[in-house]
């Protein structure tokens, strides 16, 4: 992520999980960090010191609800006064577990906005500006479940099979933007597995509870069904791959879905 200048890097969703330690990882290569996220005043102070522990020059918390795009609107002007971004990472998702028949009418209306439809708003804002300064680099945070598909996870998977696709073609209409040299501008997603986040939390939990409230048992048992590796991930190591993707040597890898997900996809 070598530059002249410090690149600013907007995350969504970044007070916690994933999110936080992709912003960590892109402050520790020198990125200015506009953190983001729903949470309390400490959760945002907290996230913001620790972006400038981690060696980002500039640190600031921006607020938005992804589920409103005049929200959302108003988070790109304010980091586009801040400075611009350079490195846009949609992470900010939602998820809830029913059956298709289920599933709430607000339920599909919500996961569809935060997962799908904030990371069209927030591209359609940072892709011409990046291209003008032939430097760009969008990171959505897809999921093994924008590659295949589980039972009770409709809006979901619908929301992240989307979001893979609509990045493949922003890819297409902005390869040719900047050159090797500046960078490029390029649109990727990484595909994560079962990862030690919160979100996955309420399914270890009911997993747990069939398996007689063994918390480990219960993670051995959720990835027995998925991961071939059994491992959990660590958010850290989805902030490394972010990192990279962020740096000019990454400057022809665009329109593709990187799985890091223990041989889930595989199968």
């Amino acid at each position: 992520m070598t530059s002249p200048t410090p690149r600013t890097a907007l995350v969504t969703g970044s007070l916690q999980g994933i999110g936080l330690a992709i912003a960590a990882a892109m402050a520790g290569a020198g990125a200015r960090i506009a953190v983001h996220g729903l949470g309390t005043p400490q959760q945002a102070d907290d996230a913001v010191a620790a972006m400038r522990a981690a060696g980002a020059p500039d640190a600031r918390f921006f607020a938005g609800d992804m589920r409103d795009p005049a929200a959302i609107d108003a988070l790109m002007d304010a980091v586009a006064a801040w400075g611009g971004v350079d490195i846009l990472v949609n992470n900010a998702g939602i998820q809830q577990t029913a059956s298709l028949a289920d599933v709430k009418r607000e339920t599909w209306h919500a996961i569809i906005a935060v997962n799908l439809s904030a990371a069209f708003h927030t591209m359609r804002r940072a892709l011409p500006a990046m291209a003008a300064r032939g430097y760009g680099r969008v990171i959505n945070i897809a999921s093994a479940h924008g590659l295949v598909a589980s039972v009770d996870k409709a809006p979901y998977v619908a929301a992240k099979h989307g979001l893979i696709g609509l990045s493949k073609v922003a890819a297409l209409e902005y390869a040719q933007a900047g050159t090797r040299e500046s960078g490029g501008v390029t649109v990727n997603c990484i595909c994560p597995g079962f990862t030690e986040t919160p979100l996955i939390e309420p399914q270890i939990a009911a997993r747990a509870q069939q398996v007689g409230g063994d918390r480990d048992a219960g993670i051995a048992s959720l990835l027995a069904e998925k991961q071939p590796s059994r491992r959990l991930s660590s958010p850290d190591e989805i902030g490394a791959l972010a990192a990279f993707l962020a740096s000019e040597a990454a400057h022809n890898i665009t329109g593709t879905a990187i799985s890091i997900d223990g041989g889930w996809t595989a199968q």
